[in-house]
């Protein structure tokens, strides 16, 4: 954990202890659906969610930041800051108002404490703080990409074990989700991540001025642009063929990209960040390498975890969240690839695929809810295990 948000930790920890203390599961008549408030203020996404322990979303509100990231060419942590601190009370006090109930009435609050950027980080850890120690609330800490792998859970209750692929423009993970909390890392970007590429990508095309992607986000204009680009008039070498891991990289074919843009400014004779005549065959190509490169790569994890008896093929699932598994392109590759190794193939809808509050109070409730440990306790029954007398001197 970052400096900035490890100092807001101490507090927490005594939130936390009291929050164990009154987490033992109570006859479900005594007591209404617990409720758990979610929020979120990793990157440029200011999220606020009510959601109950059925999975019901109560209420929920967004603040997203795009349109003034857009103006300044990507993210600025200190303009994102001060955004999230200027909405993060509006959007809470919507999705609460949406919702029906007051801050008393929550079981608990859960909100982001990373990965992320933490000077966005510290105002949601901020914010949930005073709501926690007005209210005398349990805090429930939430790692933002272990949310996004479970939120699938909340439209399907599809079961443990499964395989995630979390991608988006911080993160390109590929996990076994065992149980809440409990993962099995099988790889990751050893570099930038597939989103962070494409908005690179997006930029050095001057896509911004482009007149089918006005108000686009990097990535979007990049999908949008692909559908009628041709792919094959320029081919870029598929990152890592030679490493037979599950690990992914995207800055080197990021500079092949960059390179061929070049050629083709010189070719077309026109300045940097004008239009080429070839953007969308460049963007094609780009998003064709990048969606190549995921397939591949999670190809081998289905392979691995199959060999390795760590996930059934009776009960095999590809789960794929973040903000990039909403790229269309990408998802019908990775959906060719589960349907022939026999593995089904969820995503949950674009708009919980990209950072909010929903998955964040989703998760707390899974922590809230969750028993202690794996319950064997029919297997103890079974084993029907005889004690013998024992002579005791007490």
């Amino acid at each position: 954990m970052n400096s900035l948000t490890r100092s807001l930790w101490k507090p927490l920890k005594r939130v936390q202890a009291a929050w164990r203390r009154a987490s033992p599961a109570r006859a479900a008549e005594q007591r209404p659906p617990r409720l758990v408030l979610g929020i979120e203020t990793s990157c440029d996404d200011t999220g606020a969610a009510v959601v109950d322990e059925s999975g019901a979303v109560r209420g929920e509100a967004l603040h997203c930041q795009r349109e003034v990231h857009l103006k300044t060419g990507g993210i600025i942590p200190p303009v994102a800051q001060q955004l999230h601190r200027e909405n993060i009370e509006q959007v809470v006090k919507e999705a609460l108002d949406v919702s029906g109930v007051s801050v008393s009435e929550l079981a608990a609050i859960a909100t982001t404490v990373k990965p992320g950027l933490a000077l966005c980080l510290q105002v949601g850890l901020e914010y949930s703080l005073k709501l926690v120690n007005k209210y005398k609330k349990p805090f429930i800490p939430i790692h933002h990409m272990e949310a996004h792998a479970l939120t699938i859970r909340l439209i399907n209750q599809v079961e443990f074990p499964f395989l995630v692929l979390l991608l988006s423009g911080g993160h390109c993970i590929l996990a076994v989700a065992q149980g809440v909390s409990d993962f099995l890392l099988l790889g990751q970007s050893i570099d930038i991540a597939p989103g962070d590429m494409l908005d690179k990508v997006a930029r050095r095309l001057s896509l911004s001025k482009h007149p089918e992607c006005q108000g686009m986000a990097g990535g979007k204009a990049i999908e949008h642009l692909a559908r009628t680009g041709d792919r094959q008039r320029h081919t870029f070498r598929v990152p890592m063929q030679h490493y037979r891991n599950c690990d992914f990289s995207f800055s080197g074919l990021q500079n092949l990209v960059n390179k061929v843009i070049v050629e083709q400014e010189k070719e077309e004779g026109i300045l940097k960040q004008k239009l080429l005549s070839c953007a969308k065959d460049i963007a094609a190509a780009a998003q064709h390498a990048v969606a190549a490169h995921i397939v591949k790569r999670t190809h081998r994890a289905m392979l691995f975890c199959i060999k390795h008896s760590i996930i059934s093929p009776q009960n095999a699932t590809l789960v794929v969240s973040g903000g990039v598994a909403s790229n269309q392109y990408i998802r019908k590759g990775l959906q060719i690839v589960a349907d022939a190794n026999g593995f089904s193939f969820l995503c949950p809808p674009p708009r919980l695929c990209t950072d909010n509050g929903v998955m964040i109070a989703w998760y707390g409730l899974l922590f809230f809810i969750a028993p202690l440990g794996i319950d064997i306790s029919k297997r103890v029954e079974e084993a029907s295990i005889k004690v013998p007398r024992l002579k005791m001197k007490i």
